[in-house]
């Protein structure tokens, strides 16, 4: 079995939760640039980015011809078991510091 592909096609982190890792370590990144590192497409990135919008765990700023993305890190985990978490805990977890700016 090949190690760079996860045995019996899972992972324990969804596309979700790399899109909002990808966007809390480069605040002013491309969704090319996201999703390139996420392993998906352009057009998932910004369908997750949306969705993470939507929920309250990030914000779109326009400036200039790119994005500023703001994540707000007192969200909680949907989760009802993680409900009690809030997702700067996650994000710190894994080495990533998180753009709190208004």
């Amino acid at each position: 079995m090949s190690t760079s592909s996860p045995a019996g096609g899972w992972t324990f982190l969804t596309n979700h939760a790399h899109v909002l890792l990808a966007v809390s370590r480069d605040p002013d990144a491309r969704l090319r640039d996201v999703a390139e590192s996420v392993g998906i497409t352009e057009r998932a990135a910004q369908a997750i980015v949306s969705d993470l919008e939507a929920a309250g765990y990030l914000r779109r700023e326009r400036v200039g011809r790119r994005n500023h993305y703001t994540i707000n890190p007192e969200a909680p985990f949907r989760h009802p078991v993680e409900r009690h978490r809030h997702i700067g805990e996650f994000l710190e977890l894994f080495g990533s510091t998180v753009d709190i700016r208004s």
